[in-house]
């Protein structure tokens, strides 16, 4: 915490995290400058997408203009395990390279940055006081780096691994542009991922091989405990973003409610990439072993869409029922949650998407600043959309999980699910022993 006498701060916005940080600020306002920065620093820009991620992952902290809680820099920055200020307005315009400055997430849910190196102090939780709690208590994950070490905190295994980290950071190019290398227009780019894949004849095989490198490594570390991991998830533009991903991409109005999650895998324009997706996650089950692997299909609009979903990965080896293998939905959208009964039948578990289904239900961009402060996961209409699909999975005897930001930063979220008795929680690292704390409480009440 900071000292009593906390000067003034420079910049405020929304706090990502509960650690403190310092360290010399670097203004990037350009992806294409990232060799400008050096690890430690701070990074300080407009907004980040995933062509940021290989700068965030060495940044001390970070800081941007844009954005609320369910933004991409605050996602990744909390898989990072780094304090992050989003939504800040002028820190582009009021920060300097090379200034020292002080980030503070643990002062609630206003983030500030202070001038100059500060004097702050750790407190520590012992970890064998902690209560075991009869909700299973389940992790964030997108890094493969960080799988090891994040295992040892307790848990109950993985609720969402996220498969675009990998993609965006080790593998880097389109799926598509792999497959259809020899028609890449482009000479720089397929100059460039030759060079990426030289040691590869067969330029899929590479894609197939660093996704399962990364699922396979998540997977181990938190063996033999459950580890769903969420098929791609990118949007229009962040897929064209991918090194020959714009040859493959449209050009979309409103990328966020359109061509994405599973109304791209059984698409001509998509499907050869997602058989891919599904050679890894059979290559992570069946050569490695790994069988606590569960993919999570995302997005998934109508129940039909789901069976074609699940035909494909069947087609690709991927057959439901067969060497125990579950498929887990997202529930982000009204419809899932409206025909809940009718998902059950074709999917074996559901995964609450709290970013997805608040934006969906009150109809507001999550990535807009203008209507961040409407952003609400503890509004009425949706807690009752959270209740009415809790009610549905038990009724089919469906498991159902939260993989969403709310619990992480809501104790009192987190309370309300375990009174509707959600079967699990997951959480960001860094909100694992709060909450497990929060939720024994709960739980301590109900057995009394």
């Amino acid at each position: 915490y900071p000292t009593p006498h906390t000067p003034h701060p420079l910049v405020t916005g929304r706090a990502i995290g509960e650690a403190i940080s310092q360290g010399k600020a670097n203004l990037i306002l350009d992806v294409h400058r990232l060799d400008q920065f050096q690890p430690g620093e701070v990074l300080v820009t407009e907004r980040t997408d995933p062509d940021w991620e290989p700068i965030m992952k060495r940044a001390s902290a970070i800081i941007t203009n844009s954005g609320g809680r369910t933004c991409h820099a605050a996602i990744i920055a909390r898989e990072l395990g780094v304090p992050a200020i989003v939504g800040c307005g002028n820190a582009t315009e009021v920060l300097k390279t090379g200034q020292e400055i002080t980030i503070s997430c643990a002062e609630g849910e206003e983030g500030k940055v202070y001038a100059g190196l500060l004097p702050f102090e750790v407190q520590e939780v012992p970890l064998e006081n902690l209560p075991r709690t009869h909700t299973q208590i389940l992790m964030n994950v997108g890094n493969p780096q960080e799988a090891l070490s994040l295992s040892a905190i307790p848990n109950d295994g993985v609720g969402l691994a996220r498969t675009e980290f990998i993609i965006a950071n080790q593998i880097q190019i389109h799926p598509m542009a792999l497959i259809y290398f020899d028609k890449l227009k482009d000479e720089f780019v397929k100059a460039k991922i030759s060079e990426i894949t030289s040691l590869y004849n067969e330029k899929p095989q590479y894609f197939v091989d660093k996704l399962a490198q990364g699922i396979g490594r998540i997977a181990a570390a938190f063996y033999p405990k459950p580890v769903i991991v969420r098929m791609s998830d990118f949007k229009s533009n962040e897929y064209a973003n991918l090194l020959g991903g714009a040859q493959f991409e449209p050009d979309e109005e409103n990328p966020m409610l359109g061509w994405r999650g599973a109304a791209r895998y059984y698409d001509e324009g998509y499907r050869e990439a997602f058989a891919l997706e599904c050679h890894a996650i059979k290559r992570v089950r069946e050569e490695m072993g790994l069988t606590n692997v569960i993919p999570m299909i995302p997005f998934c609009r109508t129940p039909d869409e789901g069976r074609l979903v699940l035909a494909e990965m069947a087609n690709n080896g991927l057959k439901q029922g067969i060497n125990d293998l579950q498929v887990y939905v997202m529930c982000e959208l009204p419809s899932n949650v409206i025909m809940a009964e009718e998902f059950a039948e074709v999917f074996d578990g559901f995964s609450i998407g709290s970013n997805d289904l608040t934006q969906l239900t009150l109809g507001l961009d999550r990535d807009s600043a203008l209507v961040a402060r409407l952003f609400d996961e503890r509004s009425p209409a949706v807690k009752q959309m959270v209740k009415m699909v809790i009610q549905t999975a038990k009724k089919c005897q469906r498991k159902i999980g939260i993989c969403g930001q709310a619990p992480s930063d809501y104790p009192e979220f987190a309370r309300f699910l375990v009174e509707q008795g959600i079967d699990s929680i997951s959480l960001n690292p860094d909100s694992v022993l709060k909450t497990m704390l929060e939720v024994a409480k709960v739980e301590n009440g109900e057995s009394k």
